[in-house]
């Protein structure tokens, strides 16, 4: 009797599901492989995704790492001695430490966390090294994000955590079926949402990156540069990565009226051409007229204040800064994807007063550079009558030349509009318009090349214009009298198509393209529109839930500005009202078992329809006692099925088998 009573004090101290009784920490035994497998798959999963942006030594060790671990489970050997995996932490941090030179900031630490998660899944012993471990993960699961916070890094999280989540509920039940965990941790995590939802939509949301750091704060973006050289814009031409989107009120505008206007280069050094510095302020040099677009733009990071617009964009909001130049800026540099409703009028004349000092410069040459081309430009200007029929006169020679579009223009020396205009006669838009532009001041006709993107792409399923990095293009304005800054584009010269078309309508070599872009590859493009479109939701309603948009959500419900005290209120209440619903709905579930304790109650309940219940006092030595007087034929097998459980449920670790041993027992047991 004592010894029951014992069993059962036990069994109530004990956390449910222990193996080991009342010790929670054993110092000793390893891991159960159900549990090293669980741990194992999420620390995997929380290291792989970081592949592709730490170094490869890093990521190669720590995948490296577990799988030492997954050999030494395998085997059933015991972890490496201590003083080994002393010396191998000292190893990684100064491997660390060569690598990126300090071990504060983002890579670093993450690199050093990767490194130690493995280290620490060597040594992982006990319940609590466990616990360390799936902490780790989900720290690095988190950290996913410091480097990309799109839809599928998302997923990856999610599923990680999923992971990390089976591996805690394998700690505490380790009899339990893979399944029966997965179940559990999906369990978990769906009670979760509605805390991650309400935490969300309400908590404030705090403007600026996730990682701030000031040394590694933004990585570096792709893009357009505020200078341009032969080559500069054909390698963009290889990227598909999305610079921005725009969704119209309206009809979009035609192709030719779709060019974004970005940096201005009026300075040319005789191969490359730099920004010059402008005069900002809060409203356009311009006055709007004409045809108006109205649209909102979706723009990507790009870590410069540049706010890729249609031309010429009218007055919009605060936050927006306008050039002398007609360029639009944002008060900050874009580091992070940002939203603006703009209006466009591409019909508006512009710069028709422009300063005499902005015009010099605009006509300004290195004395030394491209002699064939002044000579050129020269005898094109002798006789003209004015800027508008020189204009007329490069435009017929350019013409005449039959210049060449392609994506792989060969290399330029130093004379580049020279070795173009009259030895390769082969290029790309940047080769265009700055040869224009040398042809045009030599002739002394103010003149200055603009970049940006032209064009974009309609996606079918969410009608947004998509304009990517091979959309970037190059193109000059000329200033005459009377009629201000004039846009030309001196690629239609020789590919027409460009400008209506594309990128892939304009290029007769379909291996220069893209990919995505090659007509034979149109059922791939009609996936990517769907996948981004999914991308376009998830970038607005999620990644775009900014201050302002909650500030906005806030006061149509009646919590606006001047009212925190309410918002933290009506936070604190629905996060309350979640927990005494979720803790009203456990109450009203049957209460969870292990795996073991199901199979006893399944046992108990088959004695008692043969006649003979368990009391509740009875532990399973005493309780098969009465059950061999009982049915004394299988004195025997009731004998052995309470001994397994109890060697089971209070013994040292048994093999996993052996749970299914006893569930076929009783499943076979068959009383006289």
């Amino acid at each position: 009797m004592s010894q029951c009573r014992t069993q059962r004090l036990i069994a109530r101290l004990r956390p449910a599901g222990h193996p080991n009784g009342a010790r929670a920490n054993p110092p000793g035994p390893a891991l159960r492989r159900n549990q090293g497998a669980w741990l194992l798959a999420a620390a995997a999963a929380a290291i792989g995704p970081h592949a592709g942006w730490l170094p490869i030594w890093v990521a190669a060790l720590g995948l490296g790492l577990l799988a030492w671990r997954a050999l030494l489970l395998w085997r059933g050997s015991r972890p490496p001695p201590g003083a080994l995996l002393l010396t191998l932490a000292l190893a990684v941090a100064a491997g660390v430490r060569a690598e990126f030179g300090h071990f504060f900031g983002r890579e670093p630490g993450v690199a050093l966390l990767v490194l130690l998660l493995g280290l620490k899944l060597l040594e992982t012993r006990a319940a609590r090294d466990i616990r360390a471990g799936v902490l780790l993960c989900l720290f690095l699961q988190l950290a996913l994000f410091f480097e990309d916070q799109s839809l599928p890094v998302a997923a990856l999280a999610l599923a990680g955590s999923l992971l990390a989540l089976g591996a805690l509920v394998a700690l505490t039940a380790p009899e339990g079926s893979e399944r029966e965990h997965l179940r559990t941790a999906a369990t978990l995590l769906a009670q979760g949402l509605p805390f991650m939802l309400v935490l969300f939509v309400l908590f404030p949301r705090i403007q600026g990156p996730l990682w701030g750091l000031p040394a590694d704060a933004f990585s570096a973006r792709t893009g357009l540069s505020d200078t341009m050289r032969p080559g500069s814009i054909s390698a963009l031409g290889q990227s598909d990565e999305i610079a921005l989107r725009a969704a119209f009120t309206g009809p979009p505008p035609p192709p030719a009226q779709r060019y974004w206007r970005g940096p201005v280069l009026g300075r040319f050094d005789g191969r490359e051409w730099h920004a010059e510095p402008a005069t900002e302020s809060a409203v356009p040099a311009y006055a709007p007229q004409g045809e108006r677009i109205d649209y909102l733009l979706t723009i990507e990071p790009h870590r410069r204040r540049w706010l890729i617009a249609l031309e010429h964009p009218a007055a919009a909001q605060p936050a927006v800064r306008y050039t002398s130049d007609l360029r639009a800026l944002t008060a900050e540099p874009l580091r992070s994807r940002a939203r603006f409703t703009l209006s466009a009028y591409p019909r508006t004349p512009v710069g028709m007063d422009e300063s005499p000092v902005v015009l010099a410069a605009a006509t300004a040459l290195p004395t030394d550079s491209n002699p064939r081309s002044r000579q050129l430009a020269s005898r094109l200007a002798a006789g003209a009558r004015d800027d508008a029929e020189i204009l007329e006169r490069v435009l017929a020679e350019l013409r005449a030349l039959r210049l060449a579009y392609t994506l792989r223009p060969p290399l330029l020396g130093r004379h580049a509009a020279d070795e173009f205009l009259f030895d390769s006669q082969r290029g790309f838009c940047e080769h265009f318009a700055s040869a224009f532009a040398v042809l045009m001041r030599a002739a002394g006709v103010p003149t200055r090349i603009v970049t940006g993107y032209q064009g974009g792409e309609i996606n079918p399923i969410d009608g947004h214009l998509v304009v990517r990095q091979s959309d970037a293009h190059a193109w000059a304005e000329v200033w005459l009298q009377g009629q201000g800054w004039l846009r030309v584009d001196p690629t239609a010269l020789a590919a027409p198509e460009r400008i209506d078309g594309g990128l892939a309508a304009a290029l007769a070599d379909a291996g220069e393209l893209p990919l995505m872009l090659r007509a034979d590859m149109a059922w791939l493009r009609g996936l990517r529109h769907r996948w981004e479109a999914v991308a376009n939701l998830w970038n607005q309603h999620v990644l775009g839930y900014n201050p302002e948009r909650q500030r906005e959500l806030l006061a149509r419900i009646g919590l606006g500005a001047g009212r925190t005290a309410q918002t933290l209120g009506v936070l604190a209440g629905a996060v309350a009202l979640l927990f005494a619903t979720l803790y009203a709905w456990s109450l009203r579930r049957p209460r969870l078992q292990d795996p073991l304790a199901r199979t006893w109650e399944r046992f108990c309940a088959k004695m008692a329809d043969a006649g003979l219940a368990r009391s509740p006092w009875q532990g399973p030595q005493a309780y098969a006692e009465e059950l061999a007087a009982r049915f004394p034929a299988q004195a025997g097998e009731l004998h052995e099925i309470c001994a397994l459980y109890a060697r089971l449920r209070y013994g040292p670790h048994a093999p996993e088998q052996d749970l299914r041993i006893l569930q076929n027992r009783i499943a076979s047991l068959r009383l006289k």
